[in-house]
């Protein structure tokens, strides 16, 4: 994370939500970036076996609330972080659609809200199998869907298109374009 800070990079986004190095608290603290924090049930390696909830959004809400309190704690301050449900990353179809039905919960972390579902596995396996270059259509739906329940940000692969539908679905909703 230094060497990246150091090079030019202007925001941190942590699959570990801070947790995977002792010191990367600190460092965000005294740096004084942004950070996205993520939820993911495992590692890379071991995410997708098996990954199971109670219940995948309060789940999910509560491990960002933690994160959220141990970054304030760490002193960075909340309007400084996002958080991310980490779509894909430790989680099912059916948790995936649980939580992005749910989106507007991670309102109650008090920080800005991210979501990454373009190109995901999950939209294939809901649809005909589509290869991830043939994703785009649902990646659109499901991002105009997450602005509707109140997403800030989200993480895209098809950027002028994603900003086309956002144009659209900002001009449906009164909003300047």
């Amino acid at each position: 994370m230094a060497a990246a800070l150091d090079a030019g990079a202007r925001i941190i986004n942590d699959i570990s939500a801070l947790e995977g190095d002792p010191d990367s608290l600190a460092l965000v603290a005294a740096r004084g970036c942004p950070v996205v924090l993520m939820h993911m049930r495992g590692d890379p390696r071991t995410m997708q076996l098996a990954p199971r909830y109670a219940d995948a959004a309060l789940d999910v809400m509560d491990y960002l609330l933690a994160r959220v309190e141990a970054c304030v704690a760490a002193g960075i301050p909340r309007d400084r972080i996002a958080v991310d449900p980490g779509i894909g990353f430790g989680k099912t179809a059916e948790h995936n659609l649980d939580i992005l039905r749910h989106t507007a919960l991670y309102h109650g972390t008090g920080c800005a809200l991210l979501v990454g579902l373009s190109r995901k596995q999950f939209l294939a396996a809901l649809s005909r199998g589509e290869a991830p270059k043939d994703r785009m259509a649902g990646s659109l739906a499901g991002g105009l869907a997450c602005l509707d329940r109140g997403a800030h940000i989200l993480r895209v692969h098809d950027v002028a298109e994603t900003v086309q539908a956002r144009a659209l679905w900002q001009a449906l909703h009164g909003h300047n374009v």
